[in-house]
């Protein structure tokens, strides 16, 4: 019963931020085209990374949605450097995360997190900056320009139809990318609220620096999306982990897993994905250590710290509980959609099956749809996200397929 109340009364506090943060994000992916965005990013130096991490910020995308984002930045002119900035900022903060952040941690670490973000963001992306200027010569220095059409919508699509997208987007389609992870995140933070010992981290807790090179170790490999990591982090606050080792897991957690830094070594070199993780761990360990020494305690104390054993009752307002009603809701019907849409794939008669490696998400999925339908010869596209595999309908080429997955930064598997 005291897991059940630990997760409710989480779930409580984020929903209202979680929901308008989906629908900030449905409203940037409709009326903010990728294309428009990676004009912009085509320079070397730190303007181009500046801009391109300040992007990244506020865009809720996951460390694996927004790999085929990012790719297709690359494919369209953006820098190498640009294009790790994008990388190393979005996953680690969005509009959502940053909502739920305040809700769970507090008004400081919702402005230290987008801010530490953008720091990490610009370092790493200047570092691989100059990495590329040395090797411009190289063969991945130039990247062709890939049709890319799928990522813009004609100039005539009325408002009510942006609107509908935006909506689809946001309640559906980010929902079924992140609503696992927020769900497993929960869980998890309400286990070590319940079941870890509150001295348990005691003696990490007067060391931070050890703690914040743990917690490295556990998070690189592991994935866990920008908003599943918070209540993760609440709790081992409350169980004796200093604030600053909590930022450690906000930023390397979703920011680097081992999934990201193989894409990214194929399509940027290993220098690159180098830089790229020693930046995020390098910063997050350096603001860390700032948040713990520089800064008063009190300012990241959770609102719900204050209260024993994780906060195993509170009151929530109807308002807080409607918004938890709707949030269940969503995920419920995305779990259904994920299972019909499943089972349908399964019994359609489609004429070639590809196996595609690196899918993990809702937006992998809609990406290689909506791409691979721009083939000449393709009637129809379905991707079955769990098993990995595309389904393409119509007399094509297979080998403009295979060409085009690996143009979206994914892995044919023959």
């Amino acid at each position: 019963m005291e897991i059940f109340n630990a997760f409710i009364n989480m779930l409580n506090e984020m929903s209202p931020y979680i929901l308008l943060g989906l629908f900030i994000a449905g409203l940037l992916h409709a009326f903010v085209p990728a294309r428009v965005m990676s004009r912009h990013l085509s320079g070397h130096d730190w303007r181009a990374v500046v801009k391109a991490a300040m992007i990244g910020v506020p865009l809720p995308l996951c460390s694996c949605g927004v790999l085929p984002t990012a790719v297709a930045m690359r494919r369209n002119g953006a820098s190498r450097a640009a294009s790790a900035s994008f990388l190393i900022s979005t996953p680690q903060t969005g509009v959502d995360s940053i909502a739920a952040t305040y809700s769970l941690l507090g008004p400081a670490f919702a402005v230290v997190r987008p801010v530490a973000a953008l720091v990490t963001a610009a370092v790493g992306g200047c570092l691989v900056g100059v990495s590329e200027r040395r090797d411009l010569a190289d063969a991945d220095g130039a990247c062709p320009i890939v049709d890319n059409r799928a990522d813009t919508e004609p100039q005539s699509a009325r408002f009510a139809d942006k609107m509908k997208e935006a909506l689809y987007y946001g309640f559906v389609q980010m929902v079924q990318s992140i609503g696992k992870w927020l769900v497993l995140g929960l869980v998890i933070a309400a286990l070590i609220t319940v079941l870890v010992p509150a001295d348990f981290f005691v003696s990490l807790g007067d060391r931070p620096l050890l703690a914040m090179l743990a917690v490295v170790v556990v998070a690189v490999p592991m994935y866990v999306c920008a908003t599943g990591s918070i209540p993760i982090a609440l709790s081992l606050m409350m169980k004796g982990l200093s604030p600053g080792t909590a930022l450690v897991l906000l930023m390397a957690g979703p920011a680097a897993n081992f999934a990201s830094v193989a894409v990214i070594s194929r399509t940027m070199g290993r220098r690159s994905a180098a830089l790229y993780i020693a930046s995020i761990v390098a910063g997050a360990i350096a603001f860390g250590l700032a948040i713990d020494y520089l800064l008063p305690r009190d300012w990241f104390m959770s609102p719900l710290a204050a209260m024993p054993h994780g906060a195993c009752h509170i009151d929530a307002s109807w308002f807080d509980t409607v918004c938890s009603v709707i949030l269940a809701g969503l995920l419920v019907i995305a779990l259904i959609q994920k299972w019909y849409n499943n089972k349908h794939q399964t019994i359609t008669n489609m004429n070639k099956e590809y196996r595609i490696k690196g899918m993990s998400c809702a937006h992998c999925k809609a990406s290689v749809e909506k791409n691979l339908a721009l083939i000449p010869g393709v009637t129809s596209v379905a991707v079955d996200l769990p098993a990995g595999i595309a389904y393409v309908e119509g007399d094509h080429d297979p080998a403009a397929v295979i060409e085009k997955i690996k143009s979206l930064g994914f892995d044919p598997v023959a």
